[in-house]
């Protein structure tokens, strides 16, 4: 099933696959069932350069692409899909963005960090009463002198309680609407008023970290605006494009781990005298899972090198990160069917991925938004 990809993405793609069985994969329950990742999870993905694949050179990563990045993502997410969306978010959200707005004193600050995994990164956008619609977004930013007093709460950030630097968003001018919005680098250290919350008890991906987070008077200095003032709002949505393929990414990854364990209890498990691999029933449910990982995979790889050469990609991402979602939810049913009631129990991996599945149907915008998306791109002139 693999797709024809160059030398180079088919050794990084190796490098992935190893890392994955070898060291997530058989971490992956324990992280669910504890809660939190381990920390030599974090230390191998920053020694395999996995922080840099969207950073130049010159600035500590490897400069090798969306595509690069969404292989690498399959693969992890294919193990332990709670490892998957911290990589996404310290990988693209934020070194994306920063490579291509960052002053070049913030790239010297801050990239080399994020590449090294010195840093850990949260991407700070939705709040508790504006997630689909997060250009009306309630946080602010006041001038005072060469500085910004950020006030606000923000919701369901990744790695928000041990993030050192924060793409948070804050509206700078009320009267405009998402034409007010600005994007701001905040470091925690020294950013006194920055507070995280409760961590949230999630249905899946619970090894990854999830909080609200409180900031009251937290200075920023102007020489942090990311971007321009007032131009917040369009960098996160075309960043949004980014981590959409993203999540496309994880999605595909989940698809694939619930293919290959159905197709190895179905080879194993017997009824009626043969394996169930036998009967037509679960022959169709794993047939229909190969064409939808096999789709998937493509239009994850079609967006990322759409990205990747410059070209418009805003559908593409759409569409990748809806059909790939909706996908990996229907495999995820189907695995747990073809396991039976063992499906259904902790000792098998598919009823995790079940519960992981539905995430990538919510975060990055939901089915419902992309379905919008889409529509606006194809109707328009």
């Amino acid at each position: 099933m693999d797709l024809e990809l160059t030398e180079e993405l088919r050794l990084l793609q190796e490098a992935a696959r190893e890392l994955a069985e070898d060291v997530l994969k058989p971490a992956a329950a324990r992280a669910d069932r504890e809660e939190r990742l381990p920390a030599e999870h974090w230390r191998r993905l920053a020694e395999m350069g996995f922080f840099g694949l969207l950073i130049p050179e010159e600035h500590g990563g490897t400069a090798l692409g969306n595509d690069a990045l969404s292989i690498v993502l399959m693969e992890v997410n294919r193990a332990c899909a709670s490892t998957g969306v911290t990589l996404s978010v310290q990988g693209s959200l934020i070194p994306g963005p920063l490579v291509k707005h960052g002053t070049e004193e913030q790239k010297r600050r801050y990239l080399p960090r994020i590449a090294s995994g010195e840093i850990v990164c949260a991407y700070a956008l939705t709040e508790p009463e504006h997630g689909s619609d997060a250009g009306a977004i309630e946080t602010t930013a006041t001038r005072k002198g060469d500085r910004y007093l950020l006030n606000g709460r923000k919701a369901w950030i990744t790695n928000g309680a041990s993030a050192g630097l924060l793409l948070v968003f804050a509206t700078t001018d009320r009267s405009l609407g998402s034409k007010g919005i600005t994007a701001f680098l905040v470091e925690r250290s020294g950013s006194k008023g920055l507070s995280a919350g409760k961590r949230e008890k999630k249905l899946g991906i619970r090894g990854s970290e999830t909080v609200e987070l409180a900031l009251e008077d937290v200075e920023v200095p102007a020489e942090n605006v990311l971007g321009q003032p007032g131009q917040g709002y369009k960098l996160a949505l075309e960043t949004l494009d980014g981590g959409r393929i993203g999540i496309a990414a994880q999605a595909a990854g989940i698809l694939a781990a619930c293919l290959e364990d159905s197709l190895r209890y179905a080879r194993e498990r017997k009824q009626f005298g043969k394996p169930i691999a036998e009967l037509q029933a679960i022959q169709w449910k794993l047939s229909n899972m190969a064409v939808d990982l096999e789709a998937a995979r493509h239009l994850v790889l079609r967006a990322a090198w759409l990205r990747d050469a410059g070209r418009p990609h805003t559908k593409e991402a759409s569409i990748a990160k809806l059909f790939a979602s909706e996908a990996a939810n229907r495999a995820a049913t189907q695995a747990v069917q073809i396991h039976g009631g063992a499906g259904y129990c902790k000792d098998f991996p598919v009823e995790r991925y079940y519960r992981d599945a539905k995430i990538t149907e919510i975060y990055e915008g939901t089915s419902e938004i992309q379905r919008i998306v889409i529509a606006r791109q194809i109707l328009e002139p």
